[in-house]
C-alpha cells in the first residue's frame, strides 16, 4: 500500500486537490446558473397594506410575476 499512489502520496494528493475543484467548478456554475435565471424573475404582492405583522403563510401574499 505504500506505493499505491506513487512518489509518497503526492501522485494521491493531486487527484484529490483536482477532484475537490471539479467539484468546486461544477457547483459553482451551477450556483451562477441559478443566481442568472432568479435575477429575471420577479414577484408581485397583492394586498400590500392588509398584511398583518406576524404572517405564518407569507407566500399566500405575493405572486410570480410572469403567470
Amino acid at each position: 500500500m505504500d506505493k499505491l499512489f506513487g512518489i509518497n502520496g503526492l501522485a494521491g494528493f493531486l487527484i484529490a486537490v483536482v477532484a475537490l475543484l471539479a467539484v468546486v467548478g461544477i457547483l459553482g456554475t451551477c450556483a451562477i446558473k441559478t443566481q442568472q435565471a432568479q435575477a429575471t424573475n420577479f414577484y408581485k404582492i397583492e394586498s400590500q397594506s392588509s398584511i398583518e405583522q406576524n404572517v405564518k403563510d407569507a407566500s399566500a401574499y405575493y405572486k410570480n410575476a410572469k403567470e
